[in-house]
């Protein structure tokens, strides 16, 4: 990586962006963390206590239904925050985060991030870029998971997650993928075999391994183009 003034420049995209001036101001506040694979960042309606700015790793946000079924709604990596919802004035979220992929972040406090919003500075036009991505990502994964079939879904998911975990081999099982999709362990077995025989990818007991990446787009519906596109803008040169 880059250095600046001595200072290891973060993975993370959103740190990355800030000028010199505003990075070094936050660096002092932000702990290096493990984010060990099912930890729990917040939970809905509690109060959010630290955001994390993802330096390696992917994180869930999850809904919980009236009837106890969760589903997922989003996936954060390097390029956003988890906590967001306190770099828009709120205390909680209606979501809870889990990583979903292993790896780490750089925490703040989410009294340091109300204090350094209201600074003003980069850091404001910053998150509220990475918002407006995970509003589109959010939006279209509703509209998607509504309207669109099983085996499309899946497809959608494990393009985002490929993109994500950044390795052709994704530690997940049947009953995780059911968890994420909302739907039963059942349907989820059906259509990854279905996904198999097409070549695209290829299971084993917990892993799923992307085979060829194109046949696995042709199967997937054109939400993932949508996350996709808003994903770039928000990113811009590594």
């Amino acid at each position: 990586m880059a250095l600046l003034e001595g200072i290891r420049l973060p993975e993370n995209r959103l740190l990355r962006s800030l000028p010199p001036e505003d990075l070094e101001a936050l660096l002092p506040r932000l702990v290096a963390v493990d984010l060990p694979l099912r930890m729990l960042l917040h939970e809905a309606g509690e109060p959010i206590t630290h955001v994390y700015f993802v330096q390696e790793g992917v994180v869930s946000q999850i809904a919980q239904l009236e009837d106890g079924q969760e589903v997922e709604v989003g996936l954060i990596d390097r390029t956003g925050l988890v906590g967001y919802a306190v770099a828009l004035g709120g205390r909680t979220s209606t979501t809870e985060a889990v990583v979903q992929g292993q790896g780490h972040a750089l925490r703040l406090t989410a009294d340091a991030m109300r204090a350094e919003m209201a600074r003003g500075g980069a850091l404001v036009a910053v998150l509220l870029r990475f918002v407006l991505s995970m509003n589109t990502q959010m939006s279209q994964v509703a509209a998607c998971n509504a309207r669109h079939g099983l085996g499309e879904r899946l497809a959608r998911w494990l393009l985002m997650m490929h993109d994500r975990v950044r390795s052709d081999q994704m530690p997940v099982t049947h009953e995780f993928m059911a968890l994420m999709l909302g739907v039963r362990r059942s349907g989820v077995t059906l259509a990854v075999g279905a996904l198999e025989r097409a070549g695209a990818i290829a299971h084993s007991r917990g892993s799923v391994t992307v085979l060829d990446r194109g046949r696995l787009e042709a199967a997937s519906c054109d939400c993932y183009a949508v996350i996709r596109r808003a994903d770039e803008e928000l990113a811009g040169p590594a």
